[in-house]
């Protein structure tokens, strides 16, 4: 994944509320086929004019543990990113919590959240397992790696269920036509605080080309019917991947914030009309969404969308639901 840096310098918006503090709660870091998004990336990012102050790490399967068992290698990117975010304990932006992965169908899920924990010296705030699965995954620029029925399978129920049990919370991502499966899900394990990544993921390749209006139109009643389950909280963001269709990624110039709040502004209203603003987050997804739009542009396109909401409001979505979802300290000096 290119980081196209030369291609978002064309970006040179103004920040708009750039007092506005904001914590980011869902980018990834990555050596991946000699492209790095590492804290050198993720620090010019966070400090490229918006007040970042803390910022969410989710699992991407960086940094594992290859000489482990098995079930312990993705303990190796928490211990990972914990360093990293000791690294990060004096920048303006520092990593304030991990999500990790396991496999939550696993008899011995407990001794493996025990080590996640220990690993991340109090940083771990949840675990992200993500259903995505698609029969036509050629199609697919990020093809999601769940398992068929996922969802449904009791043994990640209970897994699920476990985490709740522990405190922690549970993310995920999938796709559109998934909506019905997750929202038997999340009635079954009230008891476990679950996050939706990226809106659901509303697919506009293969297949899906041509078919936004319908989808959207199908999506909307679906986010109606998860949003009456109080255990579910929306992430409002990552719908810029090469998978939704937008084809940014394939433009001489990437979008402005005023393109970006034209074509997706009506998905986030609707999210957070149906969630509230006290269950849902803006998240960059970066650096999967920086393939289409640059982080300035990307955060004044969420202020834009979220001026018509009172300040309270504002509050909530750029930093108060995600800080109290994920249990993150404040900000502010303990006097």
């Amino acid at each position: 994944m290119e980081l196209r840096d030369d291609w978002l310098a064309q970006d040179t918006e103004e920040i708009l509320d750039p007092g506005r503090e904001i914590v980011d709660p869902h980018h990834h870091l990555w050596q991946r086929g000699g492209t790095g998004y590492e804290l050198p990336q993720f620090r010019a990012d966070t400090q490229s004019g918006h007040r970042v102050v803390q910022s969410v790490y989710i699992e991407c399967r960086s940094y594992y543990d290859r000489e482990a068992e098995e079930r312990f290698r993705p303990v190796g990117e928490t211990r990972a990113v914990a360093a990293m975010a000791l690294e990060t304990a004096g920048d303006p932006a520092r990593i304030a919590g991990i999500v990790a992965f396991a496999d939550l169908r696993d008899d011995a899920l407990d001794a493996v959240l025990d080590a996640h924990e220990a690993a991340g010296q109090g940083l771990v705030k949840g675990i992200r397992q993500s259903g995505a699965h698609d029969p036509e995954p050629d199609a697919l620029a990020i093809p999601g790696r769940g398992a068929p029925g996922q969802y449904a399978d009791p043994l990640f129920r209970r897994g699920v269920a476990r985490l709740g049990d522990r405190g922690l919370t549970y993310d995920t991502w999938h796709y559109h036509h998934q909506a019905g499966d997750f929202l038997d899900l999340a009635r079954a394990v009230p008891g476990t605080t679950i996050i939706l990544d990226h809106f659901g993921t509303p697919l506009g390749v293969g297949r899906f080309v041509g078919q936004r209006g319908a989808i959207f139109d199908r999506w909307r009643r679906d986010m109606e019917a998860l949003a009456a389950c109080p255990n579910v909280v929306a992430k409002l963001g990552g719908l810029a991947m090469p998978d939704n269709g937008w084809g940014w990624h394939r433009r001489s110039r990437p979008p402005t914030s005023e393109e970006f709040v034209a074509a997706q502004g009506p998905w986030y209203s609707h999210m957070t009309d149906c969630f509230g603003p006290d269950r849902c987050m803006f998240e960059s997804n970066f650096p999967v969404d920086r393939t289409a739009i640059g982080y300035p542009a990307l955060w004044n396109a969420f202020k834009k969308i979220a001026a018509r909401y009172d300040a309270a409001a504002r509050d909530a979505l750029f930093a108060g639901t995600a800080r109290r979802i994920y249990r993150l300290p404040s900000t502010e000096p303990p006097y």
